[in-house]
C-alpha cells in the first residue's frame, strides 16, 4: 500500500508484528558486532552490514551528533514501611526546594506522611523517604528521611538500571550497570538510555575520528516519555512530555563548519534528532546554542532542517519514535525495511542492531 493511500497521522499506520523472540534480551558481547542495516533514501535501496564496517560508510568531514545523557540509576524497590506491602518507583527529577518527583507502584492507596523503606542493591532494606504529597498520574513528591544524604548519594546506594519493561521485565543483572550505558556518557539525567549510541566503542570513536569525522556532543535527558504508549488514535492528538535538552556553542560551531564544507551531519538516535530540531525551530538558524525543555513531536509531514542521515535502532510499533523515522526516511521505505529485518532475523529494540538512513 503506498502512502498516499495510508493515512499518515493514524497511530495504527505504524503498526507491525513483531516475533517476541527478536526482541533483544542481553547485547551483542562486542558492541561493533550488532548489524547495521545501511537505507538509502535516494536509491530507495536496503544493504547489510555491521557497526564495526561505519569507518567504510561515513565519509570524512562528516559530523556524528552524540547524546552525552548519562542514565541515572532511577529505579527504586522496597516496601511501604507501616504495612510492609511492596513498592516500586522511578525518580523523575529533583525540585530546587530538594523534593523529589516519582512515580509510584503499590498496591493501595499510598498516604501523604507516611514512610518508604528502600531496598540496597544487597537486598538490605533501610526507611530511606517520607511522602509529602501525592500528584497526578500516580506521581508523589517524596523527601529523603536523612536530610543530609544528597540526591546521587541515595540513588548510588539504592537504585536500579530502569530498563524497560521488555528486557527481562525491567529486571536488571550486573552487566546492565556497564551494557546500558554510553562510552561517551557525561552529564547524568536520563531514566532511559539514548539507545542508538550504545553500538559505539572508544575505539571506533577514535577511529572514526583519525579518519577526519568531526564529532559533536549535544544533551537530551530522556524521561519518563520513552515508556509511555500512544495516548490516542491519531499522532496529532497525542502530547509529548517535556525533557531538557542542549545544543552547546561548540557543537553548533562544529556543525557549521561541518556543513560549510558539505559534510553530513548524521544524528545518532531519535534523542540526537530531537535537539538539532528543537534548537533549529527555536533559534530560525540551522546550529546556534540553544538548552531548554522541548516536546517537540516529529511526525510525517516534518521537513528536518539539521539532519542529514541517521543511525537509529529499530523500535516499537506504532512509537512515537517509528513517526519520527517514517518521516525522516517516507513510510513506504520504513515499513519496508522493518519487514527486511524480521526475515533477516535482526534483533530489535534497546539491546538489538540499528540501521543507518542517509
Amino acid at each position: 500500500m503506498d502512502s498516499t493511500e495510508v493515512d499518515l497521522d493514524l497511530v495504527a499506520s505504524y503498526d507491525f508484528h513483531l516475533p517476541r523472540e527478536l526482541i533483544a534480551q542481553h547485547p551483542v558481547e562486542h558492541r561493533i558486532d550488532a548489524r547495521l542495516m545501511l537505507i538509502n533514501r535516494k536509491l530507495g535501496t536496503i544493504a547489510h552490514h555491521h557497526v564495526r564496517d561505519l569507518p567504510d560508510l561515513i565519509e570524512p568531514g562528516d559530523a556524528l551528533v552524540l547524546n552525552n545523557s548519562k542514565v541515572i540509576p532511577a529505579r527504586l524497590v522496597g516496601s511501604r514501611t507501616a504495612t510492609g506491602g511492596r513498592w516500586e518507583g522511578l525518580f523523575l527529577r529533583q525540585g530546587q526546594d530538594g523534593v523529589w518527583e516519582i512515580l509510584s507502584k503499590t498496591r493501595g492507596q499510598i498516604q501523604v506522611g507516611e514512610t518508604i523503606t528502600l531496598q540496597d542493591r544487597d537486598g538490605r532494606d533501610f526507611p530511606a523517604l517520607t511522602v509529602l504529597s501525592k500528584l497526578e498520574g500516580g506521581h508523589i513528591a517524596v523527601r529523603p528521611l536523612d536530610s543530609s544524604a544528597g540526591l546521587w548519594e541515595v540513588l548510588e546506594k539504592y537504585g536500579r538500571v530502569p530498563l524497560p519493561p521488555y528486557i527481562r521485565d525491567g529486571q536488571m543483572v550486573d552487566r546492565d550497570i556497564e551494557n546500558y550505558q554510553t562510552v561517551y556518557a557525561k552529564t547524568p539525567g536520563s531514566v532511559a538510555a539514548p539507545t542508538a549510541g550504545l553500538h559505539f566503542t572508544r575505539d571506533l570513536i577514535r577511529h572514526l575520528q583519525q579518519k577526519g569525522v568531526y564529532t559533536a556532543a549535544v544533551t537530551l535527558h530522556v524521561g519518563l516519555g520513552t515508556f509511555r504508549p500512544m495516548s490516542s488514535d491519531r499522532l496529532s492528538e497525542h502530547e509529548m512530555h517535556f525533557e531538557w535538552g542542549e545544543l552547546s556553542e561548540g557543537s553548533a560551531e562544529k556543525l557549521n563548519v561541518c556543513r560549510t564544507e558539505r559534510g553530513r551531519v548524521i544524528s545518532v538516535g531519535t534523542t540526537s534528532t530531537r535537539v538539532l530540531e528543537s534548537a533549529a525551530q527555536i533559534s530560525g538558524e540551522k546550529y546556534a546554542a540553544w538548552s531548554g525543555e522541548t516536546n517537540i513531536f516529529i511526525r510525517p509531514p516534518y521537513q528536518f532542517r539539521g539532519v542529514d542521515a541517521l543511525l537509529t535502532n529499530f523500535h516499537l510499533p506504532k512509537s512515537t519514535l517509528m513517526a519520527l523515522v517514517c518521516a525522516f526516511a517516507g513510510r513506504d521505505l520504513v515499513m519496508d525495511a522493518y519487514r527486511t529485518a524480521i526475515q533477516q532475523q535482526y534483533r530489535f529494540y534497546s539491546y538489538g542492531d540499528c540501521m543507518l538512513i542517509i
